[in-house]
């Protein structure tokens, strides 16, 4: 779309439109490579930093060998952890999020024993810890294991897009099952589903059987916590996917009698009465005692059969769009810092993608944004106040829950931004756009607004 009707079209998306843009500044400046914030928590605790990897478009995670974080003030660089002689196919590392307790950061890391004939993969990758006190350190955080018997801890598959809770205890994710893409290849039949898991600071899990480095130890506790099921039944609320997930509040939600409850919200894939896939937002709740099996298997699952989630675990359907005219919901399901509100995508009445919340409760969706054409990212949530950030027309919005007023906050511009995210004192928005220099070369850049 030219410039000039992104600019008339953002003039008329509201009368209460601030007619002053935010000052955008520039973080990063070298054009050669990317500097990718994949919609994940970035900024230190201090918010002095901002963590990145850097992966091209075309090689994705599998061919990035580099985390970075970047000084927001000064623009110094500095290598986290690098992977000296990363191919094309792997191991590869990426999509690193900073604690938001203490100066470490989470992210994926392919498997060292991986080669052009078994590259990285979805299942064939694990989660690395490496604080900014002892750079190109790994600390390998959830175990990996694939030979029988297996070990209870331990996953047998990849972990992705790592979330750190809210107290720094707790690290959410979702996951793709290695001997379940074995079980798929052998019969043909669908069993590779995407879930989800945790993951507990409470004790190391040691895994004997290296097997050609296929199978990694691991300082933290691992399980999954969502069930999916190849074919669900039609009309029930089965799942065939889990993704889109994050936690819920700093530390939960409140439930009807007053408890705090951790939990994770994310998008599951239902049938409808017609047998048709549809996207609903589901919530599971997750012990504080994720060591005890439940009723539906065991913890470190067995040849046939998913990883089952812990004892108490209970995963919940919230809407239900899926017999609806406009079916479905969208994005990363985010929730407000006290865990009160869900905000998702759904296209309302006009078949505009606009922003829903609902609480973890259950209930009816609000719809809290009324725009002329799509929402086009998911949404953040301020920190500590009941405030929204999303882009629509290729700008940054703010906007208050329960009002219709909002802010443009940025000028619109060729490249919408991207992978939106606050900083820890609710002061700042760091965000990616693509950006071309004097030269002609364009590549992905880091942004930050003051507000």
């Amino acid at each position: 779309m030219p410039l000039l009707n992104i600019y008339i079209m953002n003039v008329l998306l509201s009368a209460c439109a601030q007619e002053k843009y935010t000052v955008e500044h520039q973080i990063t400046t070298d054009y050669t490579y990317n500097h990718d914030l994949d919609n994940n928590d970035n900024f230190s605790p201090d918010d002095k930093w901002l963590v990145y990897d850097t992966r091209t478009e075309e090689g994705g995670i599998g061919a990035c060998g580099k985390i970075e974080k970047v000084n927001i003030e000064s623009g110094e660089k500095v290598v986290m952890y690098e992977l000296k002689d990363n191919k094309a196919y792997g191991p590869g590392v990426g999509a690193v999020s900073y604690s938001h307790t203490d100066n470490q950061v989470v992210f994926i890391h392919g498997l060292m024993n991986i080669t052009a004939e078994n590259p990285y993969q979805q299942w064939r990758r694990t989660g690395v810890i490496v604080k900014d006190s002892d750079l190109n350190s790994p600390i390998f955080m959830d175990a990996r294991d694939t030979s029988f018997p297996f070990t209870v801890g331990a996953l047998r598959g990849g972990t992705h897009r790592h979330e750190w809770s809210g107290d720094g205890n707790w690290i959410g994710y979702t996951y793709n099952d290695a001997i379940m893409k074995q079980l798929e290849d052998s019969t043909h039949l669908t069993f590779n589903l995407r879930t989800i898991g945790v993951s507990n600071n409470i004790q190391p899990v040691f895994v004997n059987d290296i097997n050609n480095n296929e199978n990694i130890s691991g300082e933290w506790f691992s399980v999954l916590v969502v069930s999916v099921v190849p074919n669900p039944t039609p009309g029930s609320d089965e799942i065939s996917r889990a993704a889109g997930d994050s936690w819920v509040g700093v530390s939960g939600y409140k439930k009807s009698e007053g408890t705090i409850q951790r939990a994770r919200a994310f998008i599951g894939t239902v049938k409808n009465k017609n047998g048709e896939n549809v996207d609903e937002v589901f919530i599971v709740d997750i012990p504080e005692d994720i060591t005890q099996s439940g009723t539906t298997g065991a913890l470190e699952g067995d040849l046939t059969s998913m990883p089952a989630p812990p004892k108490d675990t209970q995963q919940r359907r919230l809407t239900f769009t899926a017999d609806s005219l406009i079916s479905g919901c969208e994005g990363i399901v985010r929730s407000s810092y006290d865990g009160s509100l869900l905000a998702f995508l759904a296209y309302d009445a006009k078949n505009i993608k606009q922003v829903f919340t609902i609480s973890p409760l259950g209930g009816k969706p609000v719809q809290q944004t009324f725009h002329e054409s799509d929402v086009e990212s998911g949404v953040r949530w301020h920190p500590s106040e009941y405030q929204i950030s999303y882009t629509c027309q290729n700008s940054i919005i703010l906007r208050k829950i329960g009002e219709k007023k909002y802010n443009v906050l940025t000028k619109p511009s060729e490249s919408s931004p991207t992978n939106l995210v606050w900083s820890h004192d609710g002061k700042k928005i760091a965000y990616n756009k693509m950006a071309t220099n004097e030269k002609g070369e364009s590549s992905k850049q880091i942004f930050v607004i003051h507000l």
